[in-house]
């Protein structure tokens, strides 16, 4: 299909599922940019940016504004660089995304940048005087000059709290080189950011567009398919009463936005139903819950306030009187000298307990240490609920866990994998094949072209595969 009056380029998500960074351009004026992530793990964009590498590779003179999905690191962890290169322009996001996004690039800042505190405030300044919150549903203009227009407007993905898919409706009077009584050029290109799955804990489930022209579509899980909750919520307490039972400690990874909001949920519907169900020990109701991240605790907050976003689920445990992210055994820890008190009490006593920290692909963060002190103990639990990238120790723990000599590297040292290792995809943010399919032929217009991003190979290639054989005259795409 030809489209010469506009393009794409991908600068992020192309050869991995890290690293989200998308434009869209009138080829002879200005474009926009549909997030600016970071890579993570081993993943680079292919033309050597990584993880360690994270300046830009293109140039943003002519970008108009910056849209941003959702408030993932993979997805707004360059933002520091795009406006060290110059970038001015409006940042527009949901509502929730808005007031989730400052907490998110200041500790990105602290780790990847600086500690300066003055310089760290002089940055959010300028992010909070760039920022545009927009409600769902509503279009909004972002480009109108020389004949050439585009509105933008959010739908729900339902993958973490102000996720959002993109509405994209470009319109160009006529062509360079033709005459002025050609009629008006349209197109409606879609962005899905991450979509996330159905029933998915606090989040309203994402409905497809009436219509698009072109769609870029995420593809995580697009040779894959998730437990549905019920298997999954059993399959977590499963892993809770074996541990329990070994008495020892479960390791969840997890993000501190999104995913560690959904566990707590989860948990807290577990002991509000199995109640006084006895464990060795104790009871349910007598589990402790260890939140070891002061980033989750701030997200976590937030996301109590923004409850006029949760989903009918959520609202109605909060009419009975119930408190899904704030509940009687949970246990938040602040302090570094917090954290390290419970990582040697948990590698010395053994006790049974859950411990939630990030990161969530285990690259760092306050997981690191509780892997170094409980990896190498048979009695240990650990418990992936989101996905683990290439290059990253997740991936790795993951991986060889159960196999001979398997072992682990943090922090450039050698650690044996005694634990036993448990992967939930149920609880994954990311919508699976099924969820993906099913996102492109409900719409009641379905697109002409599909441009497949934010996948491994392999996901990439089955999933286009797939789009073929339930809509066989649709063009596929796969940039690389």
């Amino acid at each position: 299909m030809s489209t010469p009056w506009f393009q794409f380029s991908h600068h992020g998500a192309v050869n991995g599922v890290t690293g989200s960074c998308h434009e869209l351009r009138f080829v002879d004026g200005a474009g926009v940019l549909v997030d600016c992530g970071l890579f993570q793990g081993g993943e680079t964009s292919g033309h050597g940016a990584d993880a360690n590498h994270l300046g830009l590779d293109f140039e943003v003179g002519h970008i108009e504004a910056l849209l941003v999905t959702h408030v993932h690191i993979d997805h707004v962890g360059r933002i520091p660089h795009l406006l060290a290169a110059g970038f001015t322009g409006p940042i527009y996001c949901s509502e929730p995304s808005a007031a989730l996004l400052p907490l998110v690039l200041e500790d990105a800042l602290k780790i990847g940048v600086t500690r300066n505190a003055s310089l760290i405030k002089k940055f959010l300044k300028r992010i909070e005087h760039q920022l545009r919150p927009l409600p769902y549903r509503r279009w909004q203009t972002v480009i109108d000059n020389n004949g050439q227009r585009l509105e933008i407007r959010l739908q729900p993905a339902g993958h973490i709290l102000g996720s959002a898919y993109i509405e994209c409706q470009l319109e160009q009077d006529s062509p360079p080189g033709q005459s002025p009584q050609s009629h008006r050029q349209s197109h409606r290109v879609v962005f899905s950011g991450d979509l996330g799955a159905p029933y998915a804990p606090l989040l309203p489930s994402p409905k497809p567009p009436y219509r698009t022209d072109t769609l870029v579509i995420e593809s995580t899980y697009g040779d894959r398919q998730h437990e549905n909750r019920r298997l999954r919520r059993q399959r977590l307490q499963a892993v809770i009463e074996k541990a329990f039972i070994d008495g020892g400690t479960i390791l969840i990874p997890s993000f501190s936005i999104g995913r560690t909001q959904e566990i707590l949920y989860e948990l807290e519907g577990l002991i509000h139903e199995l109640g006084n169900k006895p464990l060795p020990k104790r009871n349910w109701q007598e589990i402790q819950i260890l939140v070891d991240s002061p980033l989750a605790s701030e997200f976590t907050q937030v996301y109590r306030k923004l409850k006029p976003f949760w989903d009918a689920e959520a609202l109605q445990r909060l009419s009975q009187g119930r408190h899904p992210l704030n509940f009687e055994q949970l246990y938040t820890i602040n302090s570094h000298e917090q954290h390290l008190t419970a990582v040697n009490h948990l590698r010395s006593t053994g006790e049974p307990c859950i411990v939630i920290a990030a990161s969530g692909m285990c690259a760092g963060g306050r997981m690191v240490n509780y892997l170094k002190a409980l990896i190498e103990d048979s009695r240990t639990d650990i418990v992936f609920v989101g996905y683990q990238a290439k290059g990253t120790p997740g991936r790795d723990i993951q991986t060889y866990a159960g196999k001979k000599d398997a072992y682990v590297d943090l922090d450039g040292e050698r650690f044996d994998i005694r634990a036993q290792v448990h992967s939930l995809s149920g609880y994954s943010a990311h919508a699976d094949q099924r969820d993906l399919l099913n996102f492109i032929r409900r719409m009641r217009k379905p697109p002409k072209v599909i441009r497949v991003v934010h996948g491994d190979e392999r996901a990439k290639r089955v999933f286009a595969g797939e789009i073929r054989k339930v809509l066989p005259g649709v063009e596929v795409v796969v940039p690389g």
